[in-house]
């Protein structure tokens, strides 16, 4: 896997070995098709803004590709041969991500000197910042650069974001060497020296939150979305996406956690510096092999113009369905994208579709008049939003493993004999439980629930949500009730509590287990119900869904601190965790976890499918079970 692109191949063959369970394709899917590309013509003058926005033009290498009676000699752009490449390049690049994020929180108390409640909050916001950059990616993704060239980018300031940190530790932080671990004590740092350390891990977040959502929908650009056999290939790279993201956390929540628990910071944060560079130049090595989808134009502007459209024409009646203005042909006024049908919701917003008199000789102001599929576009991105929202308090549960589980680890017995395991370490378990729920999901549950249901995909994304939801709540109960328990066992003038950190076993392996339905769960949803202009939009939210959760639980941390810690009593989360109660904190998240999960059913029943006007859509039976709960 280390090394480069001549080896990619064999990676991703491996990686589907192991996780041959994850799904089980089609024989004919089993070789990448012949003719696998599709080129659209433009052929609509209508334009959604005033910016010309190109259609989209599928392309290899330096020309167009254009589909062909194939031959054996021709060579295939897209397929799993390049998807391969683009989960190669997420192992990697997680690798060297999580290389610095999962030891953070220990990284900013002892070398940093910050106390517990604070690290937990900065690595909070740090993590959240991560993902809210994933946003800024994916509009430039959809709306400019397109998906090569923003993934290209974003790795290039994620390289030169970890190569600042590994010097920053080396030069200014890391002083004496080794120091950072239990036993020797680092230098007050300088200011200088924290300034660059903390321009340097943003400049990760920033690198890193931009390039994932944009290298998911790269992905799945690989397979024709209308033909069925390739769609379901489609779906089936998302499960592999979550995978290779895991398979890559694997190594860093091992070995680089020993290295840096040990005081070698520096050649932890080097490693992961390495692996950036290996997965860019594979990336970079796989250009002539990628199948490509250009930028649809800037999605803001036309959500903009149906709310501004539909404000102008507030007092004018919304006409009936089969009056409201759409462009001819089998192409929507977005060129290149398909066209979306009417729905019944938002009845309101049709205003915007409305054709009056003042419209009839000004067709082409789109802030006044906007075609049915953009004022559907419109319409999704409110549809989704709600669902989006209810996934927040999930990735509450979600973050306390960087933060809150690594600090409750350090001060429990974690000594195997002779060997001291790190705190962080126990985070392997988390991926374990991914892999080994993807396989019971796949091969046990899709089958048995495809019997109850009626669904042959098993549970739809809207119901394995909501199971992440419940089983993130458990999560929390059982870190709740080990904070209990360690309380119980804690030694007068004794820093760790004498009982053993195996007992953190059930809530890591319940978060592991939660992330297989909520996360896969959320790519397919939000990928697969975005419109056509904005599918990077729809792969960021559910990384931004991360953002907010770590930004909600660093303000929760905030407020519980400043509502508990008043006079003597030093709180929930002191410093020193064995005179606070963070059992009550665990179980503070639970109560609204579950609070979460009886408004998340609301909006998961009320949700309506994206109806798609061509004959490759989902069949009617497929979109009516995606709302069902």
């Amino acid at each position: 896997m280390n090394r480069g692109l001549n080896r990619a191949d064999s990676w991703g063959t491996l990686a589907f070995v192991i996780a041959a369970s994850c799904s089980s394709p089609s024989p004919e899917f089993d070789t990448i098709p012949e003719q696998f590309i599709i080129s659209m013509e433009p052929g609509i003058e209508n334009s959604v803004n005033s910016v010309n926005i190109e259609a989209i033009e599928v392309t290899g290498g330096n020309g167009h590709y254009t589909e062909q009676s194939g031959t054996s000699h021709e060579k295939i752009k897209g397929g799993w041969k390049t998807a391969n490449i683009l989960l190669a390049n997420q192992a990697l690049a997680t690798l060297a991500f999580f290389g610095v994020g999962v030891n953070l929180v220990l990284f900013l108390t002892r070398v940093l000197h910050q106390e517990s409640a604070e690290a937990a909050n900065n690595v909070s916001k740090w993590t959240g910042t991560v993902y809210i950059f994933s946003l800024i990616g994916a509009f430039l993704s959809d709306s400019y650069w397109g998906r090569y060239l923003t993934c290209t980018i974003f790795q290039l300031i994620f390289v030169v974001g970890l190569g600042m940190l590994s010097f920053t530790s080396w030069r200014f932080l890391i002083k004496p060497a080794g120091c950072g671990n239990e036993e020797t004590t680092c230098l007050e740092p300088s200011s200088l020296g924290v300034g660059i350390f903390y321009l340097s891990i943003y400049l990760v977040a920033f690198g890193y939150g931009g390039h994932q959502p944009t290298l998911a929908t790269f992905g799945a650009d690989q397979f024709d979305e209308k033909n069925e056999k390739h769609r379901d290939a489609r779906e089936t790279f998302f499960c592999y996406f979550y995978f290779a993201l895991n398979v890559g956390s694997l190594f860093s929540n091992t070995v680089l956690v020993y290295y840096e628990n040990s005081g070698m910071w520096t050649r932890g944060f080097l490693v992961s510096l390495a692996s950036a560079v290996i997965a860019l130049v594979s990336y970079l090595a796989g250009y002539q092999k990628y199948k490509y989808v250009k930028a649809h134009g800037n999605p803001v502007i036309r959500v903009v113009q149906v709310f501004v459209a539909t404000a102008r024409k507030w007092k004018v009646g919304s006409a009936k369905e089969d009056q409201l203005y759409e462009v001819d042909g089998p192409e929507s006024a977005i060129k290149g994208s398909r066209k979306i049908l009417h729905s019944n919701d938002f009845r309101f917003m049709d205003k915007a579709a409305t054709i009056t008199e003042k419209d009839a000789v000004h067709l082409k102001n789109h802030w006044r008049l906007c075609t049915v599929t953009q004022v559907e576009e419109a319409k999704c991105v409110l549809r989704m939003l709600p669902v989006w929202l209810c996934t927040i308090i999930y990735s509450v549960v979600f973050t306390q493993m960087a933060s809150l589980f690594v600090e409750q680890g350090n001060v429990m017995n974690n000594e195997i004999g002779k060997f001291h395991l790190p705190a962080a370490s126990m985070s392997v378990l988390d991926i374990c439980s991914v892999l080994l729920c993807t396989g019971i999901y796949r091969q046990i549950l899709v089958p048995l629930a495809g019997r109850l249901s009626g669904n042959p995909r098993g549970l739809t994304e809207l119901q394995r949500m909501g199971v992440g939801l419940v089983i993130g709540m458990l999560a929390m109960l059982a870190a709740g009730v080990t904070e209990f328990e360690r309380l119980k066992h804690v030694t007068p003038r004794e820093k760790a509590s004498s009982l053993s950190i195996f007992w953190q076993i059930p809530q890591y392996v319940l978060v592991g287990a939660s992330e297989v339905f909520m996360y896969v769960g959320q790519l397919e949803f939000f990928n697969g119900q975005a419109p056509d202009g904005i599918k990077s939009f729809g792969s960021s939210l559910c990384m931004a869904s991360m953002s907010l959760g770590n930004y909600v639980s660093s303000m929760l941390v905030y407020m519980v601190m400043r509502i508990t810690a008043r006079g003597e009593n030093p709180g929930w989360i002191p410093n020193n965790l064995n005179v606070g109660h963070m059992d009550r904190f665990f179980f503070l998240v639970a109560v609204l976890n579950a609070l979460d999960f009886v408004l998340y059913l609301l909006c998961a029943r009320w949700y309506k499918s994206i109806n798609l006007g061509d004959g490759d859509m989902e069949s009617q039976e497929d979109k009516e079970m995606i709302g069902k709960v």
